[in-house]
């Protein structure tokens, strides 16, 4: 039986670069509630979530072999290029799909059950990232969820807190390696199966 379960992200993108589609499908569960939360979040709509997330994991699979290890979870690396394609797709006012084309695949028709389950995925994957960023002190949440979550300017929340740009690039600095550290101390945070 194999176990790679238990595998590090690190481990198993590098058996996914030597094409190993049983490492990918483990990663894929593993990563896939957190980036249907991201993305969701952000579009508001499962179809679009949907087309974006197929995006990012072709994505992963092609540049699997140039991920670095930072932590023992890659998912800053994934939601980081699941924020890639949502700003890209909303630059160009569609959801690209060069990466699925590159890899051949075709988009697949949703049905209502589709739509839910990844509204249901969605829901299980909200929590996880998130935590982290609620267990910060009350000063490094505020920064984080302005400039990271919510991609305001340094200027603008500064301004809002009645500090310098710099208190609060600090503030994100720390509150960022802060969630590194739980990530690398605890791996990534538990989901509802």
């Amino acid at each position: 039986m194999d176990n790679r379960q238990h595998s590090s992200d690190a481990a198993l993108l590098s058996a996914i670069a030597s094409r190993d589609g049983a490492a990918f499908a483990v990663f894929y569960r593993r990563h896939v509630p957190s980036v249907l939360a991201y993305l969701l979040r952000e579009t508001r709509d499962p179809e679009t979530t949907a087309d974006l997330a197929a995006e990012v994991f072709a994505a992963v699979l092609l540049s699997a072999n140039r991920y670095s290890e930072q932590t023992n979870s890659a998912a800053p690396w994934v939601i980081g290029i699941a924020r890639n394609k949502l700003l890209m797709s909303w630059r160009r006012g569609r959801v690209e799909a060069r990466a699925r084309r590159r890899l051949g695949f075709e988009a697949l028709p949703l049905d209502e059950a589709d739509l839910d389950r990844i509204l249901e995925i969605a829901q299980d994957g909200s929590g996880g990232l998130l935590s982290l960023v609620d267990d910060l002190p009350e000063d490094e949440r505020t920064a984080v969820r302005s400039r990271v979550l919510e991609e305001r300017p340094y200027r603008e929340i500064a301004t809002e807190l009645s500090c310098s740009e710099l208190v609060v690039r600090k503030r994100v600095s720390r509150g960022l390696a802060r969630m590194r550290a739980q990530l690398k101390d605890t791996g990534p945070p538990a989901r509802s199966a």
